[in-house]
């Protein structure tokens, strides 16, 4: 799981934090916590049963869905417990995981604040699915991969910065191929750049969508379509 999704607390030291969870938690067998993971950047959200702590590890019963993506991820995160102590989400690591009977034993807990939550709109990984994109300059056309993409940005991976800076305002064409057939859909937005990261090739930049009724329908459908495809996909890994 990435970082990305979390900040991570520390409110003693990380052995402190994790003894105060634990002994948390043995007064919480029997009661219900909501687990998050991610899968494809879909989230994916049920809750889990405390089934006992032992040896500074905690059994919870969870969905099958949420065992699959646990199994990939190796961590999960809990939301904050209306009966918890302090107001923070909470981070696990996965010490086992069986999705046929699920079950997961979870260890080395610290505290966390889940940023994830505050998305405002969905976003889909495109991995496997042709996605490019040509950045138009004033003077040049650079192309570049899409890595994920919501209806208010776009992530993409670029092996030449040029003179793209945070701030600047660029046009793109982006490239998308239909998650139900081999047509490729070409989509226009006007963009805003966020952020850039990395120092060394390839980069990810980050662009902010300012875009028109018809490309925002156009992106829509497609994110849809992607979104609807993601969760076939989890559906058949937890068969």
């Amino acid at each position: 799981m990435s970082i990305t999704y979390y900040d991570k607390i520390i409110r003693g030291t990380e052995h402190e934090d994790n003894l105060v969870i634990i002994q948390f938690l043995k007064g919480m067998v029997g009661q219900t916590f909501s687990f998050l993971n991610y899968y494809k950047e879909i989230p994916v959200s049920y809750d889990a049963k405390l089934l006992s702590v032992e040896n500074e590890m905690a059994e919870f019963d969870i969905h099958e869905y949420q065992a699959k993506v646990i199994s990939i991820e190796k961590k999960t995160l809990i939301r904050s417990h209306a009966k918890s102590p302090v107001p923070d989400d909470l981070v696990g690591d996965v010490f086992y995981v069986n999705t046929t009977r699920k079950r997961v034993i979870l260890t080395r807990f610290h505290y966390a604040k889940i940023r994830s939550d505050l998305r405002r709109y969905v976003r889909v990984c495109l991995d496997g699915h042709r996605a490019d994109v040509d950045i138009y300059m004033e003077n040049d056309i650079i192309p570049a991969s899409v890595r994920d993409i919501s209806l208010g940005g776009i992530a993409i991976n670029i092996s030449e910065l040029a003179s793209i800076q945070p701030g600047m305002e660029v046009n793109l064409i982006l490239k998308l191929e239909s998650t139900e057939e081999t047509v490729v859909q070409e989509i226009g937005a006007a963009c805003t750049v966020i952020r850039i990261i990395g120092d060394t090739a390839p980069y990810t930049c980050i662009l902010e969508f300012h875009p028109d009724r018809h490309s925002q329908q156009s992106l829509a459908y497609y994110i849809n379509q992607r979104q609807v495809q993601i969760i076939r996909e989890l559906k058949e890994l937890a068969s």
